[in-house]
């Protein structure tokens, strides 16, 4: 990949919350559409309302999470707002019991990129048995040792990604494109239409 023409960001993504959330989501089609089609009398409306309730809260925290590094910035998608995060501004990344970038006075998960013990075991593991240098791998701050990749062993892919946002964020912090201040976006589009159907649930299933 050249580093002046044809740069792609570095998209990160749950492939485990994405199926998951996906099959959830058939399931409340169909049972929302089902109450809807053949429901009687309030059902209906309770179906139609759970519908509206649920299916965007589905998609918040399941398919909407999305990390990309790019050139200039770091753009994190949580369930509930965007935070843009350009180069300069990040102060740190650590995968610890979840990912997170430091930038600023803040301090913001990165819910696409999931931090599974299970594989952080299973690298240590495989690290001891082939004799690669390995720092610590659980518990807060975890990182690798620089230069574990090259040594062919397993790695979580928590780590490998907050190693490769690492690097591009002291990469390209002095790029001038790269300056500016965190900004933060609330994902109203999710929250509106979860919150007005929560309270038209709530007020047909306990206000009749």
């Amino acid at each position: 990949m050249s580093e002046q023409t044809g740069y792609a960001d570095h998209t990160y993504r749950s492939a485990m919350g994405m199926v998951g959330g996906t099959l959830l989501l058939a399931l409340v089609v169909l049972l929302a559409a089902d109450g809807i089609a053949n429901g009687a009398g309030r059902t209906r409306w309770i179906s139609l309302a759970a519908l509206v309730a649920f299916v965007p809260l589905i998609f918040a925290f399941s398919l909407r999470p999305a990390v990309y590094a790019g050139r200039e910035r770091l753009r994190v998608r949580n369930p509930f707002r965007t935070i843009t995060l350009p180069w300069a501004s990040v102060e740190g990344v650590r995968a610890a019991y979840s990912a997170e970038v430091f930038a600023g006075d803040g301090k913001y998960q990165m819910w696409a990129i999931p931090v599974s013990l299970r594989q952080r075991k299973k690298a240590l593991r495989q690290s001891r048995g082939g004799g690669a240098a390995s720092a610590n791998l659980s518990g807060p701050g975890a990182v690798f040792a620089p230069g574990m990749s090259d040594t062919g062993g397993y790695r979580a892919q928590a780590d490998q990604a907050v190693d490769e946002i690492r690097v591009l964020a002291e990469r390209h912090a002095s790029d001038e494109a790269a300056q500016g201040a965190p900004s933060v976006r609330w994902a109203y589009e999710i929250i509106v239409p979860a919150a007005v159907g929560g309270a038209a649930l709530l007020a047909l299933l306990f206000l009749g």
